[in-house]
């Protein structure tokens, strides 16, 4: 057949935008006007409209940020169908599952993600899925022994009926991935199934629950049966090989455990992640590598295939070094030189490799340094990422229907806000690194308007403090019987009402055209309030310890539900407080506890003004505390829940404690 070379994989098209740019704009010479009316009027009102000069001032910076940022969106339209006549000519890709933990991690959702990369559709003589166990956990290894069993009869099963989600757990126990084929012969493989993944998972959770895995040969487990988590030597086990080359079969599925030794670094997921890619150029002369987290699986058959569309023409070099499909996980496609054959024995390189993944490898060499993922850096591909930029490497957005790819995240606030206080101090050591965005665009090839949407990102930390004060304001203002917005009879305060209207509108634009819901929106709004004012503002303070010298950031790994059975409920109370907020005893809550006893201490007083008429003179600081209170609504409702839903009673003493010398400090104070 001759191929259609005229033809794009892809296509980059240009998205019309011109709402949101006048919103953008608006929005944008309405914080000029604020700053101006706080400079022409900051001498006659003192302190609090320094303060909120400050924090304005860092809003109209992230504005303009934004404004560049979105300036010109695009699209890429991908062609799925013209991918399959270049078969014989696409690169082989290597997919990089890590995990750390069996218990926080439960190796149940690292089954799921491993079988739904292996039912890909891809070549499967091009394909290797990596599991780095950084546990050594017998465990893992064992749901892996088993995942290597079901996956000869899970993987035909998806290809001959074309089942698009591959994860079992999503296809079998998702209302919306019911049987889409009522032939005889469809129901009756469904049904089989079915019932060796619920025997598969079965068998998992026993064994974890027993933390003991039965009927596995002495010879595959004594490698793991021994291993102590914090001092062991490396082990690399080849799960499956497809030594034939089938192109119908079974992908290469390989465990390994890095060295790990109390006197060596281990790096975590960077240090894994080079181990990786060590191998690959030294054995496996790999071209591409497709990097997947823990809690990710695919939620298309073809999101490998998606990833190569936007990376890949037949004949050209790879220059494209992050394809990101939204809503779900990051994926980073980097070209690498290097043979594109797929090694034709995995047993005898994995012998030769345990020497990449010994702790001593990398020592004196700037591998972790100046080559590959930086190992000093808490969240590595974002330096990652500025490095290709000055490459004049591309970046893609894949944005397929139905999404490529799907996370489990955490559903307690307390893990998610870990993991967002973990992704703050990685950006933030990012914006503190050499591979500063500043830096790249005055040394390198990073061009401007790149600059500006790395710094975007990059200021999560840093946007906690004016973030903070902010929220403090009104009810310091109601407290002192000051003022930081202009008053009811001014004109002027249709400037701060116009900036809050706008942002309103802008953001329910903005979920509107991708279908979000508004309960979702609001939802995001209180989060956002709750992440900036706790999460990050912990990032931030763990990135100025670690650069005073005073400490030095651990990786923290966050807790991940394992998936439940459709109709399958453990908890007596998960019906009557679904979607509530889960607390525990983690400092991390600490600040929005506080903020809200703060706020309802400025409310009790604005009550009390309401008697003596003198409301309507701080009418913007009273809308203000109400629209805080209501932002931190769940926290108010934990004051009187127990349990889980509860907020635990050393918090809310330290919270009333804190909150209790902030007013009296406000009352004795008073700077106006």
């Amino acid at each position: 057949m001759v191929k259609p070379i005229s033809l794009p994989l892809y296509e980059k098209m240009p998205l019309k935008n011109t709402v949101q740019r006048i919103l953008d704009t608006t929005m944008f010479f309405l914080l000029l006007s604020l700053l101006a009316y706080r400079i022409l009027s900051h001498h006659s009102n003192g302190f609090t409209y320094l303060l909120a000069l400050f924090c304005e001032s860092w809003f109209t910076f992230v504005w303009a940020l934004i404004l560049s940022s979105k300036w010109n969106p695009v699209e890429y339209r991908t062609y799925p169908e013209r991918l399959l006549l270049w078969v014989d000519e696409l690169p082989p890709v290597d997919m990089f599952v890590t995990t750390a933990d069996p218990f926080l991690e439960p190796p149940i959702i690292t089954v799921n993600t491993v079988l739904s990369l292996l039912a890909v559709d891809y070549p499967a003589n091009k394909l290797a899925c990596y599991v780095s166990d950084d546990a050594g956990s017998f465990l893992t290894f064992y749901a892996l022994l088993e995942v290597s069993k079901f996956a000869k009869l899970w993987v035909p099963f998806c290809k001959k009926c074309g089942i698009q989600t591959t994860a079992p757990f999503r296809y079998f126990y998702d209302e919306e991935e019911s049987p889409f084929d009522d032939s005889m012969e469809f129901l009756g493989e469904y049904t089989k199934m079915k019932g060796e993944s619920e025997e598969l998972r079965r068998k998992i959770e026993d064994a974890t629950e027993k933390f003991r895995p039965l009927n596995v040969g002495a010879g595959e487990s004594v490698a793991f049966s021994i291993i102590d988590r914090k001092n062991h030597p490396s082990t690399i086990k080849v799960i499956l090989e497809n030594k034939e080359g089938f192109v119908d079969g079974l992908p290469h599925l390989i465990c390994i455990s890095r060295e790990k030794r109390p006197n060596y670094p281990h790096h975590y997921k960077a240090g894994a992640m080079n181990v990786l890619s060590i191998w690959g150029m030294e054995w496996q002369g790999f071209k591409d590598i497709s990097i997947l987290v823990l809690d990710v699986f695919t939620g298309e058959k073809f999101s490998v295939g998606y990833v190569q569309m936007a990376a890949w023409s037949p004949g050209e070099e790879i220059l494209i070094g992050l394809v990101r499909t939204p809503k779900t996980a990051e994926r980073i496609l980097t070209g690498l030189s290097g043979k594109a054959d797929c090694p034709h024995d995995l047993s005898s390189s994995a012998e030769a490799a345990n020497q990449v993944a010994d702790c001593s490898y990398e020592c004196g060499t700037s591998w972790g340094t100046k080559n590959w993922l930086d190992v000093r850096i808490h969240c590595r591909r974002h330096s990652h990422r500025i490095d290709d930029s000055c490459k004049n490497w591309r970046s893609a957005l894949c944005n397929p229907n139905p999404p490529a790819f799907l996370r489990c995240s955490p559903s307690d606030v307390p893990s998610t806000l870990i993991q967002q206080k973990r992704w703050a101090t990685g950006l933030l050591e990012t914006l503190f690194s050499k591979s500063n965005p500043f830096i790249a665009t005055l040394t390198a090839n990073l061009q401007f308007r790149q600059c500006l949407a790395y710094i975007w990102v990059l200021s999560w930390g840093l946007r906690s403090i004016p973030e903070l004060c902010y929220a403090v304001l009104p009810a310091y203002c109601i407290i002192t019987n000051s003022h930081f917005l202009p008053k009811v009879d001014e004109s002027t305060l249709l400037i701060p009402a116009g900036v809050f209207a706008i942002y309103i509108l802008h953001s329910l634009l903005e979920h509107h055209k991708i279908g979000i819901s508004f309960r979702t929106w609001w939802n995001n709004q209180r989060m956002g309030r709750i992440v900036s004012t706790t999460a990050w503002f912990f990032g931030f303070l763990n990135v100025i310890m670690k650069l005073l010298g005073l400490s030095e950031t651990v990786f923290e790994v966050t807790q991940k539900d394992q998936p439940l059975n459709h109709g399958e409920d453990n908890n007596k109370d998960a019906g009557q407080f679904a979607g509530q907020f889960t607390f525990n005893e983690s400092p991390i809550l600490v600040p929005a506890t506080t903020l809200l006893f703060v706020h309802l201490a400025a409310m009790v007083k604005a009550l009390s003004d309401l008697n003596h008429g003198s409301h309507e003179l701080r009418i913007g600081e009273v809308i203000c505390n109400v629209w805080m209170l209501l932002c931190f609504l769940p926290f108010l409702k934990g004051l009187f829940r127990k349990g889980k839903y509860g907020i635990p009673s050393s918090t809310i003493c330290i919270s009333a404690a804190l909150a209790a010398v902030f007013v009296h400090l406000c009352k004795r104070v008073s700077i106006v």
